[in-house]
C-alpha cells in the first residue's frame, strides 16, 4: 500500500468517521486505542461500503520469506505484502498460478495491534523495505519463525532456542546503491516493478550515504550530456567519516572525471575516492574506466581497522559487525582453521589470533589486495581460488580444526557439502544469507554426521525480510 493511498484512505475512513458519528467528539467518549490506531495508518474501520465484487476478504495468517504474509482463498494460497496477521484485507489478485495468487491489499479492515505508521514516506513504493508498517520486537518474531519453519520444511531438526542478535533498527546500512531515472533523479527499484522511486530520504541508511547520493544528482546534472550515469553505488565507515563512491555509466563519451569527483568532493568532503565503471553488457564484465583519490578505506571492526575496497563485499550493518565477528569465531583455537568465500578477511583476521595458521580462500579480484593486506604480519595466508577449485584437491594432510563458510545466496551445494563432510573438520561455522538453501545444504552436512550446536538469527537487515543465520556444527 502506497504512502498516498494509506493517505486517502486514512482520509475516507475519517470523512465516514465523522457522518457516521456526528456529535461524538462532544459527548465525552474517548475513541478505543485500536481504531485510533487503525486511523494513524490510514486503515479504514467499517465505515466504508464494501469495496467492488472484484475484490476478496481475506484473514491474515502469518508471514513468509520474501516480505509477504498469507492468506487463504478457498484453501488456495495468497500472498499479501504490507499487511499483518489477524488483519482482515479487502485484496485485489494481481497473479493466480496453480498453486498460489499474490494481491495487494486494497483496504485494511480490521489492523492489527502491532501496525505501526512507517518511518520513511517511501515506505510501499520503493521496493527496499517490507517491514516498516509494523514495530521491531514483531520484526524479529516474523523473522525467528520463519526461520524455524523453513529449515523443519527442510527436514532440518531446529534446537527449542534460536539466539537473535540485534540492534539499532535504523540508519545502520553502511552501504547503498541507487539507479537513475530519465530526468536524471536517484531512487531504488520500485516494489512492484523494477522502475526508479525517486527518493528524498531512507531511514535505514547512513545519513552520509542519502546525503551523497542527492548530492552526486545535482553534480551529475551540470555534467550532463557527457557523464550518462545509470547508478550510483556507495560506501562509508562507520562513523561516515571516510566515503567510496562508485559511479555506472553505458557512455563512453570524453569525459573528465577528476572534475567529477572534485566537484563531488567540494559537496562531500568525506569522499575519499570515487571510480567510473562501465555497464557490463551482452555478458561482459563491468569494468573500471577513471579513478580519483583513493581505492580503499580503512574500516574499524572487532579491534582491527580493515581495508575495504571498491565493490568488495563487507557486511551492511554498521551497528552489528562486532557483535556478528564474535558469535562467529568466539570459542575456537588450534593449530589450522579455513575461511572459505573470506571477502576481506572480516573472519580470518580474528582466527588468526586464536589459530597457529589460518586458509583464506576468495576469487573475487575486488577483494584479494584488502585481503592479502589484512592478514599481513599475522598468521593466516590468502589464497586466490574458488572455493570448489579449493576443496577439490586432496588436502588431508593436514585437517583444520574449524572451517568457516560465508557463501552468497546460493549457498555450498552439493558438490561443496559433500567435499566438507569428506575433510570432517571437527567445526564447522555457517554464516547464511538465505534460509532456504542453509536447510538444503545442512540437510547433507547432518547426514554427513555433523550436528547442529546452536542457531543464531543475526538481524543485519532490519525493515527488511533479509535475515542473515550463524549455524555452529560439530561432528557427532
Amino acid at each position: 500500500m502506497t504512502p498516498r493511498k494509506q493517505i486517502t484512505m486514512q482520509r475516507r475512513a475519517k470523512q465516514a468517521a465523522k457522518k457516521h458519528s456526528a456529535g461524538r467528539k462532544n459527548s465525552g467518549k474517548q475513541t478505543s486505542g485500536a481504531k485510533a490506531r487503525a486511523d494513524s495508518v490510514g486503515v479504514t474501520w467499517g465505515l466504508i461500503p464494501p469495496p467492488p465484487s472484484k475484490l476478496q476478504l481475506v484473514e491474515i495468517e502469518k508471514p513468509i520469506y520474501g516480505g509477504a504474509f498469507l492468506a487463504r482463498l478457498e484453501g488456495k494460497a495468497v500472498f499479501v505484502p504490507l499487511t499483518l496477521p489477524g488483519e482482515q484485507a479487502w485484496v485485489r489478485i494481481t497473479q493466480s498460478k496453480s498453486g498460489y495468487a499474490t494481491a495487494e491489499a486494497e483496504e485494511i479492515v480490521r489492523a492489527a495491534p502491532e501496525r505501526v505508521v512507517p518511518a520513511c514516506p517511501h515506505f510501499g513504493a520503493c521496493g527496499g523495505c517490507h517491514y516498516q508498517h509494523t514495530d521491531y520486537k514483531s520484526q524479529l518474531a516474523f523473522k525467528q519463525a520463519i526461520l524455524r519453519e523453513t529449515l523443519e520444511r527442510g527436514g532440518v531438526a531446529v534446537p527449542a532456542e534460536i539466539a537473535v542478535i540485534s540492534g539499532e533498527p535504523w540508519r545502520y546500512r553502511n552501504r547503498i546503491r541507487l539507479a537513475f531515472d530519465a530526468a536524471g533523479n536517484l531512487g531504488y527499484r520500485g516494489r512492484r516493478s523494477h522502475a526508479v522511486v525517486p527518493i528524498r530520504e531512507c531511514p535505514i541508511a547512513a545519513p552520509l550515504l542519502v546525503e551523497a547520493a542527492q548530492a552526486f544528482a545535482q553534480v551529475a546534472r551540470s555534467f550532463a550530456p557527457l557523464l550518462r550515469p545509470t547508478e550510483i553505488a556507495l560506501f562509508c565507515n562507520p562513523s561516515e567519516t571516510a566515503l567510496l563512491a562508485t559511479v555506472f555509466t553505458a557512455s563512453t563519451s570524453e569525459l573528465c572525471f577528476d572534475e567529477v569527483a572534485q566537484a563531488l568532493h567540494e559537496r562531500i568532503p568525506s569522499l575519499t575516492g570515487a571510480e567510473l565503471v562501465i555497464d557490463g553488457d551482452s555478458g561482459q564484465q563491468p569494468r573500471t574506466i577513471a579513478q580519483w583519490g583513493a581505492v580503499s578505506l580503512d574500516y574499524p571492526a572487532a579491534g582491527f581497522d580493515y581495508r575495504v575496497d571498491h565493490g568488495a563485499f563487507f557486511q551492511v550493518n554498521r551497528w552489528l559487525v562486532d557483535a556478528l565477528v564474535e558469535w562467529v569465531t568466539a570459542g575456537y583455537q588450534g593449530k589450522l582453521a579455513w575461511d572459505l568465500f573470506a571477502g576481506v578477511g572480516l573472519f580470518a583476521r580474528q582466527l588468526a589470533a586464536r589459530f597457529d595458521r589460518v586458509v583464506a580462500v576468495e576469487s573475487a579480484p575486488s577483494a584479494m589486495a584488502a585481503l592479502e593486506e589484512n592478514l599481513r604480519g599475522t598468521a593466516g595466508v590468502a589464497i586466490k581460488a574458488e572455493t570448489l577449485a579449493f576443496l577439490r584437491p586432496s588436502r588431508m594432510g593436514e585437517r583444520p580444526g574449524l572451517i568457516v563458510v560465508d557463501p552468497p545466496r546460493t549457498g555450498l551445494g552439493a558438490e561443496t557439502c559433500a567435499l566438507l563432510a569428506e575433510i570432517a573438520a571437527p567445526a564447522v561455522a555457517y554464516v547464511s544469507c538465505d534460509p532456504a538453501t542453509l536447510a538444503r545444504d545442512l540437510r547433507v552436512l547432518i547426514a554427513s554426521g555433523y550436528q547442529i550446536q546452536s542457531i543464531t538469527l543475526a538481524d543485519l537487515f532490519p525493515q527488511t525480510f533479509h535475515l542473515e543465520t550463524v549455524v555452529q556444527l560439530r561432528r557427532a
